[in-house]
C-alpha cells in the first residue's frame, strides 16, 4: 500500500516552470546590452545576492529597465540549457504549465509566446499561463524568485541564480538535471 501511495504522489503531478532565468536567460542578454550601449565588459560570475545592475556604473543602473520594457527584448534570449529536454521528459509523467508574470513589463506578452512557440513548442497554449501575481494551484513551482514562493502551497524549487544564492530555506536546482532527478 505505501508503495502505491508513493507511486501515485510522483505521476501526474502538476508543475508551474518560470521562464525567466529558469527557461530563459536574460541575464545574458543585458551582458550584452550593457556591453554594446557603454562598452561595460561585464562578467558572467555576478556576485551572490546581487542583480546585473548592481555591477554597472550608478549611472546606469536603471538601464536595466530600460531594456526589459522594450519591445522584442524577451524574444530572441538563450534557452537555459537542458530546459528543453527536460521539460520534454517531464511532460511524459506529468502536467506542465508555463507561468510567467509577464504582465509585470506588458511588452513582453508577445515575445514571450513566440520564443515559447518556438523552442518549446510541445507546450500547448492551455498550458501557458501570463500573470500578475503567481497564484497557481499546482503541485509543484519551480522559479528563480523566492517572493512567488509566498503563500504557495505546494513544493518548491527554487532555481539558481545569481540573485538567490544567499537563500537557504529553499530546496534549491543548479540546473534542469537536478530538476528531473528531484520529480522523475
Amino acid at each position: 500500500m505505501l508503495v502505491f501511495q508513493l507511486l501515485t504522489t510522483f505521476v501526474n503531478m502538476k508543475i508551474a516552470i518560470d521562464m525567466d532565468e529558469v527557461l530563459a536567460d536574460p541575464i545574458h542578454k543585458f551582458i550584452q546590452l550593457y556591453h554594446r550601449d557603454y562598452g561595460i565588459p561585464l562578467d558572467l560570475k555576478i556576485h551572490a545576492g546581487n542583480e546585473i545592475y548592481h555591477h554597472v556604473p550608478e549611472h546606469i543602473n536603471d538601464k536595466w529597465f530600460d531594456y526589459i520594457n522594450a519591445k522584442g527584448f524577451f524574444r530572441d534570449l538563450p534557452v537555459i540549457e537542458g530546459a528543453v529536454e527536460a521539460l520534454k521528459r517531464l511532460q511524459e509523467q506529468h502536467e506542465v504549465y508555463i507561468v510567467s508574470a509577464a504582465m509585470e513589463f506588458p511588452n513582453s506578452l508577445e515575445d514571450k509566446y513566440h520564443w515559447l512557440a518556438e523552442h518549446f513548442p510541445f507546450i500547448g497554449w492551455k498550458n501557458i499561463i501570463f500573470c500578475g501575481e503567481k497564484i497557481v494551484n499546482t503541485d509543484v513551482m519551480i522559479d528563480d524568485r523566492a517572493k512567488n514562493f509566498i503563500n504557495f502551497k505546494g513544493r518548491t524549487l527554487l532555481f539558481t541564480s545569481p540573485h538567490n544564492l544567499l537563500l537557504t530555506q529553499y530546496e534549491r536546482v543548479d540546473n534542469w538535471h537536478q530538476v528531473l532527478e528531484k520529480l522523475l
